[in-house]
């Protein structure tokens, strides 16, 4: 356990910021899963990418991911999308 004052508050600040952006890398994984399969079967997955994009950008805007990380993952779903579409 950290004893200095500076330090204390630095691990309190870690701890809310590792707890938020697991929430949304969490969510990420849930709005992308849902993209996959709506492509899969072939109901709304066009709405269902643009959800899991949205959720990817809005991730890169708040740091959790790098932005080329993002990018990189919207082409790889849009991809599939894709060519689960024709």
């Amino acid at each position: 356990m950290a004893n200095i004052k500076s330090q204390i508050k630095r691990n309190r600040q870690t701890e809310v910021r590792r707890v938020r952006n697991r929430a949304v890398r969490t969510e990420l994984k849930t709005r992308v899963k849902n993209a996959l399969q709506a492509a899969e079967a072939g109901e709304n997955a066009p709405e269902a990418a643009a959800i899991a994009m949205s959720r990817i950008d809005r991730a890169a805007n708040r740091g959790v991911l790098h932005r080329n990380t993002a990018a990189r993952r919207k082409a790889r779903l849009q991809k599939r999308v894709n060519a689960s579409q024709g």
